[in-house]
């Protein structure tokens, strides 16, 4: 829970920047170097200490309390509320009963004799 925890961050950042979170996320886990990043402004991955890009402290800290906050409420918890998935109707529309009748009000219609 905590290690995803920790990729949304980047993931939303990524994707607000208008790229694809999930594999910005998966590439920057891929690289063995650890100063190795995206940047959402000029979408492209660099070395984020030479580009002067920074991680507050803050943000980091604030992301590892929530995941750890949460994890441990759902150890804790003995019952978790979830809304109950409705029954879908598989059952076709089809046609209306009664097929369209005889197609009443067409007079002289009737048998289409003579052709």
């Amino acid at each position: 829970i905590v290690k995803r925890a920790l990729r949304m961050p980047l993931r939303f950042i990524a994707e607000n920047a208008g790229s694809d979170g999930s594999i910005v996320v998966g590439k920057i886990l891929d690289s063995k170097d650890n100063q190795f990043g995206f940047d959402a402004q000029e979408e492209k991955y660099t070395n984020l200490v030479k580009a002067g890009i920074v991680d507050p402290a803050k943000v980091v800290r604030a992301a590892l309390q929530d995941a750890a906050s949460i994890a441990g409420l759902l150890i804790t918890t003995e019952a978790m509320v979830a809304e109950k998935p409705e029954k879908k109707n598989d059952s076709g529309g089809g046609m209306p009963p009664g097929g369209g009748g005889d197609m009443g009000g067409m007079g002289g219609m009737g048998g289409m004799g003579g052709f």
